[in-house]
């Protein structure tokens, strides 16, 4: 049997309720709050925890770090939380937006690389993961909750139906497991949507590099806008300005892609290889 937190009664203690608007499901399952902190492997790390909520996920980890920022946006949450640590020196309690947070200021403050933690609605949660992205290099790691479907992408491979630019972006940048999966029961109240729990670790370098990051992601967001297409004819549409002189079908040669070939099957190598080739066409062109 599962065993669950009672959060009706902490809430009710506080006359709070809840907010649908902000897409609150509270995580009260004590089995994957354990799950979780086993993931964050905090042991006396200072973490760093995104959307705090009542604190279920709060006194888990506050047992194995050696100090605890907790960021709720909620200010009637964070009032809660004031009050439920008052008494734990470890924990501080920061009323913020997580999608805001200065990075930066916390890894001064803080005197090292966080590991970050967060149960986020899942509306938020793409801008807060490109945030931690592009913070990598003064972050520990980070394990966060998203939706099963959103999760699923991120692990994906080529040759998935669900591999697409969120995998290759986020892929070439960090490691990424999948550490558990989670049902709808184990929060409250309880959303319509399985979920899953992830583990990114920043890698010390890009898996591939690039000589142009703008390039790159042009050619990968523009790709996958049309992932239907042959990769000859999204690309064409992509340099539609270059084409007349066939810069996508010399591309294509020069990296060793069939025109036929679908987004999906390119790896995150053979796309850096297309935009360095379009990144130097370019240039030539320009030149």
């Amino acid at each position: 049997m599962t065993r669950r937190l009672n959060v009706q009664t902490i809430l009710k203690k506080y006359g709070l309720r809840p907010k649908s608007s902000w897409s609150q499901n509270f995580l009260v399952d004590i089995e994957v709050l354990n799950q979780i902190a086993r993931a964050a492997r905090a042991n006396e790390r200072k973490v760093v925890e995104l959307g705090a909520g009542f604190g279920a996920l709060t006194a888990r980890l506050a047992r194995d770090a050696s100090c605890l920022v907790a960021v709720e946006r909620d200010r009637d949450l964070a009032g809660l939380l004031r009050q439920e640590f008052s008494k734990d020196s470890i924990v501080e309690i920061l009323e913020a937006d997580a999608a805001k947070l200065d990075w930066q200021e916390l890894y001064q403050r803080l005197g090292e690389k966080p590991v970050v933690v967060g149960n986020l609605p899942y509306h938020i949660a793409t801008p807060i993961l490109f945030n931690l992205l592009g913070s990598r290099n003064i972050l520990s790691h980070w394990v966060l909750m998203f939706q099963k479907e959103m999760a699923q992408r991120l692990v994906s491979k080529p040759g998935s139906r669900v591999y697409g630019v969120l995998s290759i972006l986020v892929q070439r940048l960090v490691d990424v497991e999948i550490v558990c999966e989670v049902a709808p029961g184990s929060f409250f109240p309880a959303p319509k949507v399985r979920s899953q729990v992830v583990r990114f670790s920043p890698l010390p370098e890009p898996k591939v590099a690039v000589t142009n990051e703008a390039m790159f992601e042009r050619v990968v967001k523009g790709t996958f806008n049309q992932r239907r297409k042959m990769i000859r004819n999204s690309l064409n549409s992509i340099f539609s300005r270059t084409s007349k002189i066939k810069i996508v079908d010399q591309a294509l040669e020069m990296a060793g892609v069939e025109p036929t070939m679908r987004p999906e099957q390119l790896s995150i190598l053979t796309f850096a290889k297309l935009a360095d080739i379009f990144h130097d066409l370019e240039k030539g062109i320009d030149g």
